[in-house]
């Protein structure tokens, strides 16, 4: 069974890889893998583990719970945040700063919106600053060629925002959440490796970049949001990009989960809509309630995130990951080749399962907390997924908007944002050697 194990978490990887051509969702996949997994588990428990006896369904149920628990945490706190983006973009509060960015002249918008991508990408988190992103740039670019360089650089961008921040990424906030790095530490130590990683990719770029951008032919709007009056969405702009900056205040005064701060900052946004629209008609205050905003959350990424942190959670009760930590240990050793092949293996697949491999084979006693590791594993895989367009939820989410084609990203960009990766390491190996 342990073999078994192995060999079904495998298959669900493929097919997770397959996701277009099998036309099977992901997290469909990814559930099934996950339950197939602990079934597994059970039926070879006397193998697993030969000295428990009956005892080992006991402690299979109490590992189940006990890793339930942690994601659980993980899950709550993106459903959180994803509402509250959706509720923010719902009032049109996004608009307040992409209608801000008039300039015309091609290498001067990339480096506005690379840099606006960045930090709106710590802000928030990089998949749905991307989402917002894309649709401005289809708002602002006609041409096909030059929306997709510009789309190239806002996914090396929007990683490697996320990358620092500890609410950026989901990777980091699994690190984060775990215990693993603290806020202020992530936020010292990778936000100048960051700013390198988009960087070099950037003056590259920018440097190509020559003339004036061909403006699209403009359609009336004629959505909800024109109706919407200013002050309201400064307000749910000013409160919902407040709540998400406090969740980590709130972690260091409390000592609370993430989650909770998260869900007390949607709390006060969602009361505060609700008495803003109280006396508006039916058929207004429908579109921007909670109700409707909640069908917009992408509910199928948080039942993937579920099901991948539980397979890889029963490879780690089996026993798999720490055969494989050993295994690592053993023939590298280097903790620093280690990430950047962590970083590397983030392009061709999810980050996700991969961060929560390493969390499970070096535990906290191997590298405490805020150790050079847990530093480098969320630089790594935070921004080496850019290396690839399906390599990343900004790039899978950018790729779908724009409809980027695979191999042309890999002719165009790929080198661009191995460059930026390497160089990030680079520097964040300076800085540890100097300090």
């Amino acid at each position: 069974m342990y073999i078994a194990i192995g060999v079904m978490f495998v298959l669900g990887y493929i097919a997770i890889a397959l996701e277009h051509p099998l036309k099977i969702d992901k997290a469909a996949s990814a559930l099934f893998t996950a339950v197939i997994c602990w079934v597994l588990l059970i039926l070879g428990k006397n193998y697993i583990f030969p000295n428990l006896g009956e005892e080992a369904v006991y402690f299979i149920g109490e590992d189940l719970m006990h890793h339930l628990s942690e994601i659980s945490g993980i899950l709550f706190f993106l459903l959180g945040a994803m509402t509250i983006v959706e509720l923010v973009d719902a009032h049109g509060g996004f608009s307040l700063i992409t209608d801000r960015i008039t300039t015309l002249k091609k290498s001067k918008l990339l480096i506005i919106l690379s840099v606006v991508t960045f930090f709106m990408s710590a802000a928030l988190d990089n998949l749905t600053t991307a989402i917002v992103m894309a649709t401005l740039l289809k708002k602002l670019i006609g041409s096909k060629k030059d929306l997709w360089l510009f789309a190239g650089v806002v996914i090396i961008a929007a990683n490697a925002g996320g990358a620092w921040s500890p609410i950026g990424d989901v990777t980091t906030i699994m690190l984060w959440i775990g215990g693993q790095v603290t806020a202020a530490n992530i936020v010292l130590k990778l936000l100048i490796p960051s700013m390198v990683c988009l960087t070099l990719p950037l003056i590259i770029m920018s440097h190509k970049m020559k003339g004036n951008i061909e403006s699209p032919v403009k359609n009336e709007d004629g959505s909800h949001e024109a109706s919407i009056p200013l002050k309201e969405k400064k307000l749910v702009l000013y409160l919902g990009l407040g709540a998400l900056l406090f969740v980590p205040i709130f972690k260091t005064v409390t000592h609370l989960p993430p989650f909770m701060g998260v869900l007390l900052g949607l709390s006060i946004l969602w009361a505060t809509t609700e008495l803003i629209h109280r006396k508006k008609e039916a058929h207004k205050k429908r579109s921007l309630s909670i109700g409707v905003v909640l069908e917009k959350v992408d509910t199928a990424s948080i039942l993937f995130f579920l099901g991948i942190l539980l397979a890889v959670a029963a490879l780690q009760t089996a026993g798999h990951l720490t055969q494989l930590a050993n295994l690592l240990q053993a023939s590298i050793g280097n903790i620093w080749i280690i990430n950047i092949l962590i970083g590397f293996l983030s392009s061709v697949v999810d980050n996700v399962p991969l961060v929560a491999g390493a969390i499970g084979m070096y535990n906290l006693s191997m590298f405490p907390q805020d150790h050079t590791f847990w530093e480098l594993l969320a630089y790594c895989a935070g921004t080496g997924g850019s290396c690839l367009i399906i390599g990343s939820a900004a790039g899978v989410a950018i790729m779908g908007v724009l409809k980027i084609d695979f191999v042309w990203y890999l002719k165009n960009i790929t080198l661009l944002a191995v460059s930026g990766y390497l160089s990030g390491v680079l520097t964040f190996w300076l800085m540890n050697l100097i300090i």
